[in-house]
């Protein structure tokens, strides 16, 4: 099965902490978004377009930068991220990984 979920944060919402089920991929879809992943170096800075892998198991924190932010989860099965959105090709910006253009 796969999922996919859209969120909106304002700038002043409190810091949203998730545990990923499934590998997902987190996209920004509008604003910017101040992810920090357990077990991480560093804080990701996120601006709209910008997009990040999360393992299963890891724990992601969330905030919304000045302008708030909206932005997509999608997960897959445990063999492999989402390729599919009910059965129709999953758009390119959401499958495609970081670093790809």
């Amino acid at each position: 099965m796969r999922e996919m979920r859209v969120f909106e944060l304002e700038h002043g919402e409190p810091v949203t902490a998730w545990r990923i089920a499934r590998p997902a991929i987190f996209k920004v879809v509008s604003g910017n978004v101040w992810l920090t992943v357990e077990g991480h170096h560093e804080d990701h800075w996120l601006a709209a377009g910008e997009s990040i892998e999360l393992a299963r198991g890891s724990v992601a924190w969330v905030s919304a930068g000045q302008a708030g932010a909206r932005f997509a989860l999608a997960s897959g099965s445990e063999r492999n991220l989402p390729t599919l959105l009910f059965g129709w090709p999953m758009p390119g910006w959401l499958a495609r990984r970081p670093g790809a253009v």
